[in-house]
């Protein structure tokens, strides 16, 4: 991000806007200072107003009231002019007559003046209407450049804000030395990896799909072999009694002696071996 073109941008909206303010009340003070002092006295309501202090609403009102005036002017003035050019028709030497030709052209000139006025009212009044729709968008993209000046205004701050988090985030997601290397990969290295790791564990959810499959067979021929090795190990317990019984009985019978010839024994055997692995014989 360019700061120094942020700031230049800047100043020169605020140049601009210190030098060209817009408002109703800056427009209309060439209107104000132009209107003479007596003209600005009047007999409405809207003459009460202040031109100091003109709105939008003090402006509509006498735009009404010049209009309602104008037009009010403009009824006197034809209606004294008519009578003045009859009363000088009628005590005229020789007196003025107008004959009903004269009046028929006089018609069809009025008619078509009044066509002609009519024809520049209503370029006027389009003239009127295309200027309100300039100055509506006009204010409409005044203001937006208002909205955005302040946001230009409040950028960098919020910029060095985000940079300052930007910051922070990576000194969190610092991976420490010795960790799992496989947290630093690239983008790119991260989905091979991820999808090597998806394929391993489909394979393993297949095997262990097969195994699942597999185990209540293998659980049947456990239970077989159990059932089967049930009589083996009871006739094992009964073999292991009778060995102790029939033991217990030849020493009580030998009276001592077995014990006796039983370590004997023991130790000729382990003789044997010491002596076969040091001469090294073989069977």
């Amino acid at each position: 991000m360019d700061y120094k073109k942020n700031e230049q941008v800047l100043q020169r909206l605020e140049q601009l806007q210190s030098k060209h303010e817009i408002s109703i009340i800056k427009l209309s003070e060439p209107i104000s200072a132009s209107t003479p002092q007596d003209a600005r006295q009047r007999t409405s309501d809207a003459s009460n107003v202040s031109l100091e202090a003109t709105t939008p609403t003090s402006l509509a009102a006498d735009l009404v009231h010049y209009k309602d005036l104008f037009s009010k002017l403009r009824f006197s003035y034809v209606e004294q002019v008519t009578k003045e050019k009859f009363i000088r028709a009628i005590v005229g030497d020789p007196p003025l007559i107008v004959t009903t030709p004269e009046n028929l052209e006089l018609e069809k000139e009025n008619a078509a003046a009044k066509s002609e006025l009519k024809a520049l009212k209503n370029e006027v009044a389009e003239m009127v209407e295309e200027l309100e729709r300039k100055g509506r968008d006009l204010s409409r993209q005044y203001e937006a450049v208002g909205l955005k000046t302040i946001d230009l205004r409040e950028l960098p701050s919020k910029i060095e804000d985000l940079e300052m988090r930007i910051e922070e985030l990576r000194e969190s997601q610092t991976t420490p030395t010795g960790s799992n290397p496989n947290l630093n990969l690239p983008l790119a290295k991260t989905l091979d990896l991820i999808a090597k790791r998806k394929k391993e564990q489909q394979e393993l959810a297949r095997e262990l799909e097969s195994l699942q499959v597999k185990a209540p067979r293998k659980r049947k021929e456990a239970e077989r072999l159990r059932t089967e090795l049930q009589p083996m190990e009871t006739k094992r317990q009964n073999s292991m009694t009778a060995a102790k019984e029939a033991r217990r009985r030849k020493e009580a019978a030998l009276g001592g002696a077995a014990d006796d010839l039983e370590e004997r024994a023991r130790w000729w055997r382990a003789s044997e071996n010491v002596l076969t692995q040091v001469l090294d014989i073989k069977n």
